[in-house]
């Protein structure tokens, strides 16, 4: 072979080494550190620019694509102890010229975190109308998602702010008494029996519960590696007892049931999709739902969990846009009429 040739080939081949061997050892060192840069490079590649928002001396992380438009702007409240990020997987599958913004909920990841700061749902509620007006983004109504901990927020929103939407979706959402106890509240309370409760499944300190914490939200078995687990655990350990501060104080009664004293004073269209699976919250808080609010439309999401959100992300996201549809086209209905 020609000792040129050898010579680009050795080079080339050097060349790739550096960042194979880069990611190799990411992966095996350092797998929160790969995680945190897999989010970095799915929000760049699907064009989710980050932002922050001030009021006072509090401060909001949020990501965002698009600008207001015609068609309602999209406001995304994630659940208990996640972030932004996890509406990726829906933003994919949304039109690139829809106004989408993702907040952090207070104290969660860019969010401030304050032990001064009321983190009760309605408290909650309060700071995410702060972060709204931060940003304008009720100079016209807009449409409010909320999943698990962020749809009980949402929900008590839309009672307390109706100005501020147009219409409200609500996935797998907390907040409703439920007549069937699920798999993680019979949990609960075998761990309060057994005086264990700083146990909470949904707090993983390890990578065997953050497995378990997995199947328990997932109906679809994710094969997930040990290093993976690893890293997924090693990003949230430090704010654990943050987590369970917040877990107290959202199961505290105070905000347990939130969401089913404010429902009937819901009056924006309602969108209501729930994981038939979920073994978090009963899928039979749906129906209390539908029979509380006069424009409600339900969606029971057949071989799915709690985790909808990653689970069916394009079938959630098709959902949304079909929504949103059909209040255009009833609304321009009722202009002609």
């Amino acid at each position: 072979m020609d000792l040129d040739v050898l010579n680009m080939f050795v080079i080339a081949g050097g060349t790739l080494a550096i960042p194979i061997l880069a990611f190799v050892a990411s992966f095996l060192l350092w797998p929160s550190a790969l995680i945190r840069f897999y989010y970095w490079y799915w929000r760049r590649a699907l064009g989710m620019q980050v932002r922050y928002a001030n009021y006072d001396d509090y401060q909001f992380c949020y990501s965002y694509r698009g600008r207001p438009g015609y068609r309602p702007s999209i406001l995304m409240l994630h659940g208990f102890s996640a972030h932004k990020d996890m509406w990726l997987s829906i933003v994919k599958f949304l039109p690139k010229n829809l106004h989408l913004v993702c907040v952090d909920m207070p104290g969660h990841e860019g969010t401030t975190r304050s032990a001064l700061d009321d983190y009760s749902i309605s408290g909650q509620a309060k700071r995410i109308h702060q972060f709204v007006e931060c940003i304008k983004l009720n100079r016209r109504p807009f449409h409010l998602v909320g999943t698990s901990m962020g749809g009980n927020v949402a929900g008590v929103y839309a009672a307390q702010y109706p100005e501020d939407i147009c219409s409200l979706t609500l996935i797998c959402p907390a907040g409703l008494p439920s007549t069937t106890d699920s798999k993680f509240i019979k949990q609960l309370r075998e761990l309060q029996e057994s005086e264990r409760i700083d146990r909470i499944p949904l707090i993983p300190s390890t990578p065997e519960e953050m497995a378990d914490m997995l199947k328990l939200c997932s109906y679809v078995r994710f094969k997930v590696p040990q290093q993976i687990l690893q890293g997924l655990v090693d990003v949230r350990i430090p704010h654990n007892d943050f987590y369970r501060k917040l877990f107290l104080e959202i199961a505290d009664e105070k905000s347990r049931h939130s969401l089913h004293e404010n429902m009937s004073k819901i009056k924006a269209p309602t969108q209501v999709i729930w994981g038939k699976q979920d073994q978090v919250l009963d899928v039979s808080g749906a129906s209390v739902l539908a029979s509380a609010i006069p424009d409600c439309h339900m969606y029971i999401l057949e071989n799915c969990g709690h985790s909808v959100v990653v689970e069916r992300p394009r079938k959630t996201a098709n959902l949304i846009l079909e929504f949103l549809a059909l209040l255009h086209s009833t609304d321009n209905n009722k202009k002609q009429a």
